[in-house]
């Protein structure tokens, strides 16, 4: 798998999520600023949240915006052994019921899932709690999460 492809396809993805928000910033603050929802009693509060909704909008695309920025200016490195998963490693993990899932360890991106050819890989942030653990990883280690109540444990099959 070519991480420069999933690293575009990354930036791709954030700038849909961008024009979407600010799409909905732009209709919040139309909303907000309404002459039909002006308060007419302090019980009248649809301006006012719709303010609120565009203000909270602003700030996501401001955080998508610094996430592509962060993206573009990022690049993966080949794996190295002796320093284990680092930022941009492709990586293959296998749990206890034998399911294999593939990850790209990145800055930001949590959530999103990605076609690399006719696999599925997950966007994570090293951020994250399995992403913290992978860090420093190797393949045929085995690292474990506590999620809630639940342990998960996973092993390294291999890593790009």
């Amino acid at each position: 798998m070519d991480k420069l492809l999933l690293q575009q396809q990354v930036l791709e993805r954030l700038a849909e999520d961008l024009l979407q928000v600010e799409q909905a910033a732009r209709t919040a603050h139309e909303t907000a600023t309404h002459e039909e929802n002006i308060a007419e009693n302090k019980y009248d509060t649809l301006g006012l949240e719709a303010a609120y909704l565009a203000t909270g909008q602003a700030r996501r695309a401001e955080a998508i915006r610094q996430a592509i920025a962060h993206w573009r200016q990022f690049r993966p490195r080949p794996y190295d052994a002796s320093q284990g998963i680092q930022l941009g490693a492709l990586v293959c993990l296998v749990d206890a019921d034998d399911k294999q899932q593939q990850l790209f360890l990145g800055l930001h991106g949590g959530s999103m899932q990605l076609l690399s050819g006719a696999q599925l890989v997950q966007v994570i942030s090293s951020d994250s709690p399995l992403g913290q653990a992978m860090l420093g990883k190797c393949e045929g280690d085995e690292l474990t999460i506590q999620v809630a109540l639940t342990r998960q444990q996973f092993e390294v099959l291999w890593v790009h």
